[in-house]
């Protein structure tokens, strides 16, 4: 499965983008991950990153 946005390791799990996330695709692990199948590619999840850890899969 190909992944349209990954989190990476600059993530301090705030929380900002799982709040943002439209479809419920992001999950609290070590670090927040992405379900590649429930992502719609709208990008709001890079966009409520106060970090910038969310980069193009």
């Amino acid at each position: 499965m190909v992944v349209a946005f990954k989190i990476t390791d600059q993530c301090v799990a705030c929380g900002a983008c799982m709040d943002a996330c439209p479809t419920a695709a992001i999950s609290e692990g070590d670090i927040y991950v992405i379900d590649a199948e429930a992502c719609v590619d709208c990008g709001t999840c890079v966009d409520s990153c106060p970090n910038g850890a969310i980069e193009e899969g």
